[in-house]
C-alpha cells in the first residue's frame, strides 16, 4: 500500500543515521516537527464534483486525493500541513483503448479538462490541478498496464503506456531482455511518464536516455489518433515522435509504447573508486566520456555530498576501515569525492571497458576501493527516497534540482548553484545544507544534480516562501550560467517561468501552435510546460 501523504510503500522506512542527523543540526539547526493534517479530513471537505456522472469516472474522495498531486515539495508541503486545495472532479482508470478514445469524446462534449496520470512520481507539479471554472479529470492508465508483444529479432517491445517499472523489466526478463531504463523513482514510475517527460536512467550511458529508447507509439489526441511507426530511420521531414518526447500530456494521452530493447546483460557490476579532490575526479570524468570505453554508470559526489553519503550509509566502522585505507594510499579525508563507476555487457566487453577507465582513475590519483560499495549502492538505490519521509517526521525539507551543461562551465556552474541557495537564505539567519554530484556525463558536458534541505516552519506558507526562494536562485543561476533548466526531471509547473529563457519567444510560440492545433480547446494538462 502506497503512502497517501509521503513516499512509496508505508512499510518500507528509512532511519538517519545519528552521524546524519549530526551533520543536520550542526549545518541548519534543530528541526521544526509539525503534526500532519489528518486523511479524515481532507475526505470531509472533498468539494463536490463537478463531473456528470459517467460509467468509466469514479468519484471517491480518497482517489480524487491521491490523484491531486505528485511528489513536489509543494505537494507534499499540501498533504502535510492540509493547505492542498485544488482536487480533479473524477478519476478515470480506463482498461481499453476505446474506453480513452470514449473518455475524450466525453471531455469534448462536456468542456473537460483532462490530467494524464501515470505513476504519479513528478517533482515539478505535473500533477497540480489548475484554478479553472471547468471541471478536471484526472485520467490514469494504471489499468492499462500489459505487454502486448516482443520482437526479439527487431529488439522492439510493445507496452501500454501506465506500467510501472518493476512490472516491465519482469516482463522483459522473462524473455531474456531488458529496457535498462532505471530512474530513482523505477518503482512507480511508468513508461509513458518516462516517455512524455524525456526521462533519464541511472544507467543511460551504456542503454541510453528515453529518447534513445522510445521507438514509437500511439498517442490520442483531442483531434484524433496519432500513430507513430518505429522506424528504424528516416529522412521523411521532422520525426514527430521528437515532439511527444517532453510533450508532459499536453498533446493527448500515449496508451501504446514501442521501445528498444537489449539482451540482459551478463555483467552488471558497480564499483567504488575516490578521489583527492573534485577537481581531479572531475578531469576523469571528462576524459572518460570523450572516449568510448564502455562504462554504463558514472556518479562522481563532490566532498560535501560525499561527508554526507558516508553519514547516512550509517556502517561507522566500515567506512573508517576505509577511509585508515584511503589515508595509506595518499587520500586524506577533508575534500576527498566519492565516485561510482558501472560496467554493463558481456563479460569481454566490461574486462576492457574496466581496464581502460580505471587506467583513467589512476592517471588522476584516483583509489579504486571495489565492489562491496557498488552492490551496497545497488541494494539501495531505490529506497533513498524513503529518506524523504523521515527527514519531514524530524522536521526538514529535502529538495533537488538538476540541470546539464558543457565541460568548460560544469564546476564553476556547481559552484554557482550551490552558493545561490546558501545566499537566498542568508537574510532570514536560516542555513541549507547544500551539495551535489554528476550523474550523467556526455562527450560535450555533464549533469549536475543539486540536493538542498532546510528546516520547516511552524506556518506552511513560510515553508513555501523559502522553497520558492531557494529554487528561484538556483533557476536564475542556472540561466545565467547558460545551463538547461532541467536534464532529467522535465518542466511541469515548477520550471515553466524559467523555459522562455531556454526556447526563446519563437521557439515558445512554435510549441504553443503545436499544441493548439491537436488540442484547439486547451483541455490537456493545462498550466504546464509553456509559460
Amino acid at each position: 500500500m502506497q503512502r497517501w501523504n509521503g513516499w512509496g510503500d508505508e512499510t518500507i522506512t528509512m532511519d538517519l543515521p545519528p552521524p546524519g542527523l549530526e551533520i543536520l543540526r550542526d549545518v541548519i539547526g534543530n528541526g521544526r516537527v509539525s503534526p500532519d493534517y489528518p486523511l479524515a479530513k481532507f475526505v470531509e471537505r472533498m468539494p463536490k464534483s463537478r463531473l456528470p456522472r459517467h460509467p468509466l469516472i469514479a468519484f471517491d474522495a480518497k482517489l480524487r486525493l491521491d490523484h491531486a498531486h505528485g511528489q513536489s515539495l509543494p505537494d507534499w508541503i499540501g498533504l502535510r500541513s492540509g493547505t492542498l486545495e485544488r482536487f480533479p472532479d473524477g478519476v478515470a482508470l480506463p482498461t481499453t483503448l476505446d474506453e480513452v478514445r470514449e473518455l475524450l469524446k466525453f471531455a469534448g462534449e462536456r468542456d473537460v479538462i483532462i490530467i494524464p496520470y501515470g505513476g504519479g512520481t513528478s517533482v515539478v507539479g505535473h500533477l497540480a490541478v489548475p484554478e479553472t471554472e471547468r471541471p478536471v479529470l484526472s485520467l490514469s492508465l494504471e489499468r492499462l498496464s500489459r505487454l502486448i508483444s516482443i520482437e526479439g529479432d527487431s529488439r522492439l517491445a510493445v507496452f501500454e503506456a501506465g506500467i510501472r517499472g518493476p512490472q516491465l523489466e519482469q516482463q522483459l526478463n522473462a524473455s531474456g531482455f531488458t529496457l535498462g531504463h532505471y530512474p530513482q523513482s523505477f518503482e512507480y514510475s511508468s513508461l509513458g511518464g518516462w516517455v512524455v517527460t524525456r526521462s533519464s536512467g541511472q544507467q543511460s550511458r551504456h542503454y541510453g536516455r528515453i529518447e534513445d529508447l522510445f521507438a514509437g507509439g500511439k498517442i490520442f489526441t483531442p483531434r484524433g489518433s496519432l500513430n507513430l511507426p518505429p522506424f528504424p530511420a528516416s529522412a521523411a521531414g521532422p520525426d514527430l515522435r521528437q515532439i511527444l518526447l517532453g510533450s508532459e500530456g499536453k498533446m493527448g494521452v500515449l496508451a501504446n509504447v514501442i521501445v528498444r530493447i537489449s539482451p540482459a546483460p551478463e555483467i552488471d557490476d558497480v564499483y567504488g573508486v575516490f578521489f583527492p579532490s573534485w577537481e581531479q575526479g572531475q578531469q576523469a570524468l571528462q576524459t572518460m566520456a570523450g572516449t568510448d570505453i564502455a562504462f554504463s554508470l558514472v556518479r562522481l559526489s563532490n566532498p560535501s555530498e560525499t561527508m554526507t553519503n558516508l553519514a547516512l550509509a550509517g556502517h561507522e566502522r566500515q567506512i573508517s576501515l576505509v577511509k585508515r585505507y584511503l589515508r595509506l594510499r595518499g587520500i586524506p579525508d577533508k575534500e576527498f569525492c566519492m565516485c561510482l563507476l558501472g560496467f554493463t555487457g558481456s563479460r569481454t566487453m566490461t574486462t576492457a571497458a574496466r581496464r581502460a577507465a580505471f587506467s583513467i582513475v589512476r592517471r588522476h590519483k584516483g583509489v579504486r576501493i571495489g565492489r562491496p560499495m557498488g552492490r551496497a549502492w545497488k541494494k539501495n538505490r531505490f529506497r533513498s527516497a524513503y529518506l524523504r519521509n523521515t527527514l519531514w517526521n524530524l522536521g526538514y525539507a529535502v529538495d533537488t534540482l538538476e540541470t546539464a551543461i558543457t565541460w568548460d562551465k560544469v564546476t564553476p556552474t556547481m559552484y554557482a548553484i550551490e552558493k545561490s541557495i546558501h545566499d537566498a537564505l542568508t537574510p532570514g539567519n536560516e542555513s541549507v545544507h547544500v551539495f551535489s554530484h554528476l550523474s550523467h556525463v556526455y562527450s560535450s558536458g555533464s549533469s549536475i544534480y543539486t540536493t538542498f534541505l532546510f528546516r520547516l516552519s511552524e506556518d506552511p506558507r513560510k515553508t513555501i516562501d523559502t522553497w520558492q526562494r531557494l529554487k528561484h536562485a538556483a533557476s536564475r543561476t542556472i540561466m545565467a550560467t547558460g545551463g538547461t533548466i532541467t536534464h532529467q526531471h522535465g518542466v511541469g509547473k515548477d520550471h515553466r517561468p524559467y523555459l522562455l529563457n531556454e526556447k526563446g519567444a519563437i521557439g515558445i510560440s512554435t510549441l504553443r501552435e503545436i499544441f493548439s492545433h491537436v488540442d484547439p480547446d486547451q483541455r490537456m494538462n493545462p498550466e504546464k510546460l509553456l509559460p
